[in-house]
């Protein structure tokens, strides 16, 4: 990648390992897991969409009964991700690309959707869509005004984007999607800016 600024999903492949070590086992998110899932039926299916290496996150949505399969675009994530959560399904996929043909009564995007540039979230919400059952939930992460930010991992630039919250709002709502909650910077999950809705009926 010499000469070349890396993708994130280079950074992810070549860091991954670093990654995990950095995010550990602390589970910041249990309050908006809390209510993710009590938008779900007992023993239901949940997508994770960049599911990374499983932990924290996939592994508590297994330990609450839910089915899981995880996807994520880089080898390395997957391979933790089979470490940790040994016969939990796993698939190797540019969410941008998400096609799995099948409908889920939960999807997760946290920490992941907002990699990708403004122009490329877009068009996520009719992927959502096209894989959330009647009544489903949807939990994302995003920035907290449209735009990019450069972060980093062990030195190599990692990018981040985001809408403006009215856009969110709009794309939720054309894709049937309701809002149910929506905390900027909230302080209770890392200053995360966190995005609760559910398909509608």
């Amino acid at each position: 990648m010499t000469g070349l600024t890396p993708t994130v999903l280079d950074v992810y492949q070549r860091h991954g390992e670093a990654w995990a070590a950095l995010r550990a086992d602390e589970l910041v998110e249990r309050a908006w897991l809390d209510r993710f899932c009590a938008l779900l039926p007992e023993g239901g299916t949940v997508l994770d969409i960049g599911c990374g290496s499983g932990l924290p996150i996939g592994r508590e949505i297994v330990r609450r009964g839910y089915d899981l399969l995880g996807v994520d675009g880089t080898p390395t994530m997957l391979a933790l991700f089979r470490r940790n959560l040994p016969g939990t399904q796993a698939r190797r996929m540019d969410m941008r690309r998400l096609a799995l043909g099948r409908r889920f009564c939960g999807l997760l995007a946290w920490d992941s959707f907002f990699h990708l540039s403004p122009e490329d979230q877009r068009p996520m919400f009719a992927r959502f869509r096209a894989h959330a059952a009647a009544g489903a939930a949807l939990m994302f992460t995003s920035g907290n005004e449209e735009g990019s930010a450069i972060g980093a991992l062990e030195g190599d630039p990692l990018y981040h984007g985001s809408l403006d919250p009215g856009e969110y709002r709009a794309l939720l709502d054309a894709a049937g999607f309701d809002v149910v909650a929506h905390v900027v910077a909230d302080p209770s999950c890392g200053y995360r800016t966190v995005w609760l809705a559910r398909r509608r009926s």
